[in-house]
Parts: structure tokens; sequence; C-alpha cells
């Protein structure tokens, strides 16, 4: 008896099982199809991560140069906390993005 992963939910069960403790989906012939509607929702789920990431990003350049001239006080403080949280939230899950299409090739 050997521990092998379920395509549902990655977590380790016995190669035996006909259905998987944890997630209760049913194991018996071919599991592809499941794991490529995994590997769809979790590229839908990056994709989603990564329009709310430049939408902040967005933002703080609209919240920075609002009014023609450069911000000044707590407008530039919220400017630049929203420009720098979406760049580095965008770059972050681009970088998760490519990993994940490697892992499904």
């Amino acid at each position: 008896m050997a521990l092998t992963t379920c395509p549902i939910c990655d977590k380790r069960i016995s190669d035996k099982a006909k259905i998987c403790p944890h997630c209760q989906s049913a194991l018996d012939g071919d599991m592809s199809s499941a794991r490529r509607i995994k590997q769809i929702e979790q590229s839908t789920r990056l994709m989603t991560h990564s329009f709310i990431a430049m939408t902040i990003f967005i933002a703080g350049v609209v919240v920075w140069f609002w009014g023609g001239d450069v911000a000044s006080g707590p407008r530039a403080i919220v400017g630049g906390v929203l420009f720098v949280f979406g760049f580095v939230g965008y770059l972050i899950t681009r970088v998760r993005i490519v990993l994940n299409k490697r892992k499904q090739l």
C-alpha cells in the first residue's frame, strides 16, 4: 500500500482507496478531467488576483496625480501605499501564474 495524492483536494491518501476520505470524491476511472478542472480553477483564481492587484496599482496612481499636481500630505501616503501594494501584488501574482503554467506542462 502506497500513498498518493487526491486529484481533487491534494491530500495524501492510500492508492487503494475508492473514495477520498477528505473530500468524498470518487477515485474510480480517469481523473484527468478532474485535474484539468482544478488547473483551470487555479488559473482563473490567479487571473482574478492579478486584476485586483492591477486595479489597486491604478487607484494609487489616480490618487497620487488627482487634480493635476503631485500629491502631498495624507493623499501622498495613501497613493504611495496603494501604488506599492498594487505593484508588488501584481508582480507576485504574475510569478505565480508562470509557475502554475509550468506545473501544467
